[in-house]
């Protein structure tokens, strides 16, 4: 198993790039502004017992629980069953599970050795762009509560990892843009995202081997009062539909940092942790299979640009601070 354990000193929140739809498989559905607009119950219960996602809508994101900010998964298991009911659950009750309907081929293409993955080998994707047959997994900073206790915004850091193969995770804006990553899990040094308030995106998480990994990943913020409050939880996938999903309900994160001079990229001494050089000019990623300079006319009739931002609601959250300091 990889293991690594990240520096525990802040890197500076880098600006958080705006989130849109990629060029997916040919069986992903596209992600359209509907898909993206949600609006969160500050009601919205917080559920204890192991849980097992593998389809779905579901959201990593900060809330207040009894007084104290968690950073928690937001089953929304109501978006696809109207009958259901949506939820929050603790990270170490709950497991991603991302079956081989995610499975896709890297081509034989040096623009795609960002992802550390061999030409020809398969890799398991969970599309910023929904496929119905796999978990979709995101962020969310729209908890109503956490809306009005956060000043503009929260970072939001891969800190640790562990698991038998890379992870990268990544956003793509349109079919032409420059991917750009978030986090690598070879990378040495914490990688931090920076998610405005209001904020709903969903990005592309590539692993090259099945297994069970863990992330650790920290949701920190500067709340409008002053203080700051910063919660740390690992979330477990069990990748590939021949992992139990009990093992990774079962794996204990030990991130030590003891393999990760072996395994660490080499370029992570020299290079930001967000953007690594490599991927900055890199084409889509690797589920676009072959040519994409062939292909690229008839995906774009297929591409969904989501703007994640949440401006107009965030200036209605900061325009009510304005009101009620105001007053």
């Amino acid at each position: 198993m990889t293991r690594t354990r990240f520096l525990t000193r802040a890197l500076p929140a880098a600006a958080l790039l705006l989130a849109a739809a990629s060029l997916l498989a040919p069986t992903a559905a596209s992600a359209t502004g509907t898909d993206l607009d949600q609006t969160l119950d500050e009601n919205m219960a917080v559920v204890g017992g192991e849980r097992v996602l593998d389809v779905g809508h579901v959201d990593m994101g900060p809330k207040f629980v009894d007084g104290e900010w968690r950073f928690l998964i937001h089953d929304d298991v109501a978006k696809a069953d109207a009958n259901a009911t949506s939820v929050w659950r603790y990270p170490d009750e709950t497991v991603l599970h991302v079956n081989d309907a995610s499975q896709l081929t890297v081509p034989d293409d040096p623009a795609y050795a960002f992802l550390g993955a061999e030409p020809g080998s398969p890799v398991w994707v969970v599309p910023q762009t929904q496929n119905p047959d796999v978990v979709w997994l995101g962020w969310n900073t729209q908890d109503p509560e956490v809306m009005q206790s956060i000043d503009r915004g929260i970072t939001l850091s891969l800190t640790g990892a562990e698991g038998p193969g890379t992870v990268t995770v990544y956003l793509q804006s349109g079919s032409f843009g420059e991917p750009q990553v978030l986090w690598d899990s070879r990378v040495t040094e914490p990688q931090a995202a920076w998610v405005d308030v209001n904020t709903h995106t969903h990005a592309n998480w590539v692993f090259t081997q099945p297994g069970v990994y863990l992330l650790e990943l920290t949701a920190e913020a500067d709340l409008v009062d002053g203080s700051t409050v910063s919660d740390t939880q690992v979330v477990r996938f069990a990748v590939g539909s021949s992992t139990p999903p009990v093992d990774a309900f079962a794996a204990t994160w030990g991130g030590t940092g003891a393999a990760a001079a072996a395994d660490a990229d080499p370029r992570a001494a020299t290079e930001p942790a967000a953007v690594p050089a490599e991927a900055g000019s890199d084409p889509l990623v690797p589920i676009l299979l072959g040519a994409i300079a062939v292909v690229a006319l008839a995906l774009v009739a297929g591409i969904v640009v989501a703007v994640v931002r949440g401006n107009r609601a965030k200036r209605a959250v900061l325009a009510d601070r304005g009101e009620e300091s105001a007053g």
